[in-house]
């Protein structure tokens, strides 16, 4: 790992101001940026620090939404978050482990948008809002393929809006080294009846929703309305851990978990 310097801001605009600096990064949880950078995958000459930035911090209930701050540790949100949105806290609390969900936060994870990671599912399946420095991002519009978002070069992940669903859940087949997705759902169902299904771990384009379940489940919300869908195995992941008609498989297999559970 190569020499860098260390800048703590205190507040969203100190940390922007930071970020504006060459060579600048920011760095949130921590779990993905620091091991890259062990590797020297990853070289920056200004790690700016957003964990000391209160105003990224904490879960709060606003009548049927759910404020999420970004520097919100995993551990927190799957605590803080249970009796509003239980699927988005079991989600949180099925995150790596304890020591990953103490230090990694949800800024970080979709920030990063890994294509196995648990986070990106919740906020596109539950059709969130993401705050950054500068302006609201709908979710449908925020992931844009695998490790790739629409924030701008020196843009911050500031909170998540989410809609309180009226049922939700997330089922994963854990990766059983990296403990990460090979592939999971996050289904919700809203007061008005419209259903959401995002999946993540099983796409070479990253997390996506599948139209198909949604419609399905609208009219239907059990998993036998899952039934007579298949799912197209052309553009998913195939690796060591699965091929791509397996992972496709899964997609099914867990979408039918997540709605039984939810």
């Amino acid at each position: 790992m190569q020499n860098f310097e260390f800048v703590k801001p205190s507040s969203v605009a100190e940390a922007v101001a930071a970020l504006t600096a060459e060579g600048a990064q920011a760095l949130s949880g921590g779990q993905t940026l620091t091991p890259t950078m062990k590797q020297r995958l990853a070289t920056p000459d200004v790690l700016v620090s957003l964990t000391g930035i209160a105003e990224m911090k904490g879960v709060k209930v606003n009548g049927g939404v759910l404020w999420v701050g970004a520097a919100t540790p995993h551990a927190v949100v799957a605590r803080e978050a249970a009796a509003a949105f239980p699927g988005l806290a079991a989600l949180a609390g099925g995150i790596g482990d304890a020591a990953v969900r103490n230090r990694g936060t949800i800024g970080g994870s979709i920030a990063n948008n890994d294509p196995a990671a648990c986070y990106p599912s919740a906020v596109l399946g539950s059709g969130a809002t993401v705050i950054t420095n500068t302006r609201r991002i709908a979710a449908d519009d925020y992931f844009t393929g695998m490790f790739s978002t629409a924030l701008d070069e020196g843009e911050i992940v500031t909170a998540v809006e989410f809609p309180i669903p009226k049922r939700s859940a997330y089922a994963k087949f854990n990766q059983p080294a990296s403990r990460f997705a090979l592939t999971g759902a996050f289904v919700t169902q809203a007061a008005d009846g419209s259903v959401r299904v995002a999946i993540t771990g099983a796409s070479n384009n990253g997390v996506f929703r599948w139209t198909e379940a949604e419609a399905a489940l609208a009219g239907n919300f059990s998993a036998s309305a899952l039934a007579g869908l298949t799912v197209d195995s052309t553009d998913m992941i195939s690796d060591l851990h699965g091929t791509a008609a397996y992972r496709a498989n899964l997609v099914k297999v867990m979408t039918g978990r997540a709605v039984s559970a939810a």
